[in-house]
């Protein structure tokens, strides 16, 4: 793991974003771990996120003009991910979707800078892929180019439906459908790197390698 890597696991841990038991998936399976987001709730965990996600994004080298938030944690993270890269001397725009279309005002469903150029997708993570495709449909549509998806955690898991399991993630399977890389702050494989490391989670270890042996990507 390298060191921003490293950061992010324990600042996720100790903010209680990521957090150790037992937890159903949207697949039905029972996970030892769980990511959530939607905790990163007050100003100085946000802003501490952000910066992860602006760092990661300048380091990866990908080439882009502005950012996307699909709705609903995307448009705080990429907002949030805008302000961290201009404080970092880099000054994008962003936009994101609703839900449902306004039918006053300005209308449509896409709220912020016009989408153009290359555009990065900011989401915390990606389980069916579903938010992605929507995602990619609308900046297609709009005639700007999807560049990358931008993710909190890559759970390396495999993806599988009607009791089947694919051989692919759902991260793999977003990069081979749209042709466009994932970019993650963290992995499982961080995270296990992070519970080997720590003695106080010691205990979480043995749970979590036998999940990543069952389900995990090769």
């Amino acid at each position: 793991m390298n060191n921003l890597r490293q950061q992010f696991i324990a600042f996720s841990v100790s903010a209680g974003v990521l957090r150790f038991g037992e937890f159903m998936t949207k697949a039905g399976r029972k996970s030892p771990y769980f990511f959530n987001a939607g905790l990163f709730h007050d100003g100085a965990t946000l802003a501490r996120v952000a910066d992860f996600y602006a760092q990661t994004l300048l380091d990866s080298g990908v080439e882009f003009d502005m950012l996307f938030g699909p709705a609903y944690k995307g448009i705080t993270l990429a907002s949030a991910t805008s302000m961290a890269l201009a404080a970092k001397g880099r000054n994008v725009s962003f936009a994101y979707n609703r839900k449902e279309a306004k039918d006053h005002g300005e209308g449509g469903t896409l709220v912020g800078a016009k989408l153009q150029g290359k555009v990065v997708i900011v989401d915390d993570v990606i389980s069916a892929g579903t938010s992605v495709r929507e995602s990619v449909e609308m900046i297609r549509a709009a005639g700007a180019e999807p560049c990358a998806v931008l993710i909190a955690l890559d759970r390396m898991e495999r993806g599988g439906k009607d009791g089947q399991m694919s051989e692919f993630s759902a991260v793999q399977e977003v990069s081979r459908n749209y042709g466009i890389p994932v970019i993650s702050i963290g992995s499982l494989a961080d995270l296990f790197g992070y519970l080997a490391a720590d003695p106080a989670l010691a205990e979480h270890k043995a749970a979590v390698e036998a999940y990543r042996s069952q389900y995990g990507i090769a």
